[in-house]
């Protein structure tokens, strides 16, 4: 384990120390890289000339262009092409005028298919071998279905019970409080379940809340003091017409990238045996390298890993020294055991070495969640990962991988440590999280963000809070400052779905209340109470510096109103998650109804996020209908 952190420390690559002997000169040299047997291009493949640092990664359409200097008598060049699951091909170009075009085709190494899943729409997932290290090539968001995975596998993926929040009366319990909740790991893990595993997703790993707060949504910006802005409006719940359904949207004020406080990052890298999987390390760096192409000047990087011991491979360093960090990023490798307490104490000492006042303070970590050796308690960890928050310094963990997810410690780390946490199961997400919300993903804008609702008695008999169920505080906890709660970042929104039982509806589910009292009653509901408010929503926030938080207010009225395209999507993916938890609650859903309410909101689909959750549900449909049809299958 030494020999590897030795060799990973010496990452760098230096430039020749010879000076060339006459004039530099600036060429471009500019091409694709593509499979040389199916012609595809190559994403995120590299080029680097021979001897240096200098290097580009290829864009979707396989491209790159790669301006390097050379002297003026220098008619050719050595470039090596490269990408993960190929073998490396060397080549010397000659170089004619100020640009010089030259194309690669890279031939699969090693190639030992282990899965290939034939569909109409062609494959949906393979994989290959290279060397001792693996490689995925997939498509995501799969628009026909294949059998479930018959083969046995080791499952030791760990997720915290959940119990679905039950129907509570308003005259016994007028306040429902939370922390709010921008993690988005569970969508992303159930798509994993669904579109590349082919097997329904534990319920456990299913969080609804998480699931319909992946997708971005509309709402105003704040307007005034108050980073956040809050609104509120009412429907019919589609799975059960006699109920209602409140939505309540926050959004966190938006802020340019160029307008955003340098960032002092630490990458907390896992680089234990249990990451060689295609979908660990090598997923890992190819993460890396998207965030690398967003770096300024004014932000700084260091890389350090752990595996049965820690070691720094990159000190902090200038986002402008990006092949510096990519060059490290290109050379990691996976072997030996986890210490994961320890990396994470060197980590945020880095991290407090450089911090940056008024700056993004953050440790990413990145692993697959498999603490087993060294100091892995609990308690410790997230006592560690609390005193260092109130230090300032944030923590963002980042899962990935099959059959190992520690999917309840991760969780539990983001949350004590005032970051998110995501699962990254494919390049698309990676650049989801690194690209289009690098702002809201490592930016704060308001922290310990806790919403408690007081219902009005004299229109809502019941309700129940649609997920956040290990979001719940005591309602005592609202006022207290010392309690921690959710964090958003800048252009974060937040959704929390209420299904409410209106005063005058018979009910048709249990609902919870306490029992009869010996010294005390619970007051009588007024009958003659104000009916035109449905709530009162309070937000409480501190800003990223502060401790002292901050109340803002908001009514919403007792009033149905026409349902946008945001509010149908947002009820699709909430029943969506009722139908994978087998919800008692979950009325008259079906996949069908789920496709109706999200096709009603395909209205703002930029990035096309929305258009693959229809695949989603319809693979899921057809996973449950061959479940159906075959008898359950155990896992």
């Amino acid at each position: 384990m030494r020999a590897i952190l030795i060799a990973a420390i010496a990452l760098f690559g230096a430039t020749s120390p010879h000076a060339p002997r006459s004039a530099a000169r600036s060429v471009v040299v500019r091409g694709t890289i593509t499979d040389n047997a199916t012609h595809a291009p190559l994403e995120m493949a590299r080029v680097v000339v021979e001897g240096n640092t200098v290097g580009a990664n290829t864009n979707a359409a396989g491209e790159y262009v790669l301006k390097i200097q050379v002297g003026d008598r220098d008619s050719t060049v050595a470039l090596r092409a490269m990408s993960i699951g190929y073998t490396v091909q060397a080549r010397t170009v000659r170089l004619g005028g100020d640009t010089t075009r030259a194309d690669f085709a890279l031939a699969q190494a090693m190639v030992l298919l282990e899965e290939v899943v034939t569909t109409a729409a062609g494959p949906v997932a393979q994989r290959v071998a290279v060397g001792n290290a693996m490689a995925s090539v997939s498509v995501r968001g799969p628009s026909s279905f294949a059998a479930p995975d018959p083969r046995p596998h080791l499952d030791r993926e760990r997720y915290a019970r959940i119990e679905d929040n039950a129907f509570l009366s308003t005259a016994a319990e007028p306040l429902s409080t939370f922390s709010v909740d921008v993690d988005r790991a569970s969508y992303a893990n159930v798509r994993r379940y669904v579109a590349t595993m082919r097997q329904r997703p534990p319920k456990d790993a299913v969080r609804i809340e998480e699931l319909i707060n992946y997708f971005p949504y509309d709402y105003a910006d704040p307007v005034g003091e108050h980073p956040i802005a809050v609104r509120g409006n009412v429907t019919a719940a589609p799975w059960n017409p006699s109920h209602r359904v409140v939505r309540i949207g926050l959004q966190a004020k938006r802020v340019a990238a160029d307008k955003v406080p340098a960032s002092n990052l630490v990458f907390l890298i896992d680089v234990s045996g249990s990451m060689m999987e295609p979908n660990k390390l090598p997923l890992v760096k190819q993460s890396i390298n998207v965030l690398i192409d967003h770096l300024r000047e004014e932000d700084r990087v260091a890389l350090v890993v752990y595996a049965g011991a820690a070691g720094v491979v990159v000190p902090s360093t200038p986002g402008s020294e990006k092949e510096v960090i990519r060059q490290a990023v290109f050379r990691l490798q996976a072997g030996g055991s986890t210490a994961g307490g320890a990396g994470i104490r060197l980590a945020y000492d880095i991290a407090k070495q450089n911090f940056i006042k008024g700056g993004n303070n953050r440790v990413i970590l990145a692993t697959d969640g498999d603490f087993n050796v060294g100091e892995s308690d609990d308690g410790a960890l997230t006592r560690l990962v609390e005193q260092r928050r109130e230090e300032g310094t944030f923590l963002t963990v980042l899962g990935y991988g099959y059959y190992n997810l520690n999917d309840q410690m991760m969780e539990q780390l983001a949350d004590k440590g005032n970051g998110n946490y995501a699962y990254i199961d494919d390049l698309l997400e990676a650049k989801k999280m690194f690209g289009t919300e690098l702002t809201s993903t490592i930016y704060t804008v308001a922290k310990d963000v806790k919403l408690q609702i007081e219902f009005n008695p004299a229109a809502v008999q019941a309700y129940r809070l649609i997920g956040y169920e290990d979001r719940k505080l005591a309602n005592e906890d609202f006022a207290n400052d010392k309690k921690d709660a959710g964090d958003m970042g800048a252009g974060h929104s937040v959704t929390a779905l209420y299904e409410i039982i209106p005063v005058g509806v018979k009910p048709d589910v249990e609902i919870g209340t306490v029992g009869r009292l010996r010294y005390q009653r619970v007051a009588d509901v007024p009958r003659a109470g104000r009916r035109d408010e449905l709530m009162y929503v309070n937000v409480r926030y501190k800003l990223p510096d502060g401790r002292t938080s901050r109340l803002l207010q908001q009514p919403v009225r007792n009033e149905i109103s026409a349902t946008d395209a945001d509010f149908s999507f947002a009820l699709a993916v909430a029943s969506y998650g009722m139908l994978l938890r087998e919800s008692p609650f979950r009325g008259a859903s079906s996949f069908e109804s789920v496709l109706s309410l999200a096709r009603d909101g395909m209205a703002r689909d930029v990035d096309g996020y929305r258009a693959e959750f229809t695949k989603l549900v319809d693979a899921t449909r057809a996973l449950e209908a061959f479940r159906v049809g075959s008898g359950p299958r155990e896992r």
